[in-house]
């Protein structure tokens, strides 16, 4: 299990993996965007919302830095995306069980954006705000899910 830093952005994330990609010694790019995968017609996505990162991650000496757009649909649950709001903690590849642990203790007196559930890009996914007002989302299946897409940038 790890714990990254995670920037999102309202539909800068490429211009901004660009940028880091370029600013840190970067040894590994991955980006996968919303239209990979199969749309729910109800509402579906517009066609910029499926051109927007989904995911991505750049790894330079031995550190990762993930990246992400917010389409607006999402940020009708997580709030508008502005300076300040645009980092959270991510808890990468850790099973299931330590995903529920972790999840159900900061969860506590915060508020839960996505319960913890399986999804198809990870079999235990889900976001929270802490009481703090920290949020924090959690994959368990990161790294193989960008591993498992030749979206190269």
């Amino acid at each position: 299990m790890k714990a990254i830093t995670y920037l999102q952005f309202d539909g800068r994330a490429e211009e901004a993996l660009s940028f880091y990609e370029k600013a840190l010694p970067a040894t590994s790019v991955k980006m996968v965007r919303f239209g990979a995968f199969e749309q729910n017609p109800n509402p579906p996505l517009t066609e910029e919302e499926q051109n927007m990162i989904m995911e991505s991650c750049i790894e330079f000496s031995g550190n990762i830095l993930m990246i992400s757009d917010v389409p607006p649909f999402m940020q009708a649950a997580t709030g508008e995306v502005k300076k300040g709001n645009t980092v959270l903690i991510s808890i990468i590849d850790a099973d299931s069980e330590m995903n529920k642990q972790i999840f159900e203790g900061l969860s506590e007196g915060g508020t839960v954006i996505m319960p913890l559930s399986s999804t198809p890009w990870s079999a235990s996914f889900g976001m929270l705000v802490d009481k703090f007002g920290i949020m924090w989302k959690f994959n368990s299946e990161a790294s193989k899910f960008l591993d498992g897409f030749v979206d190269s940038y």
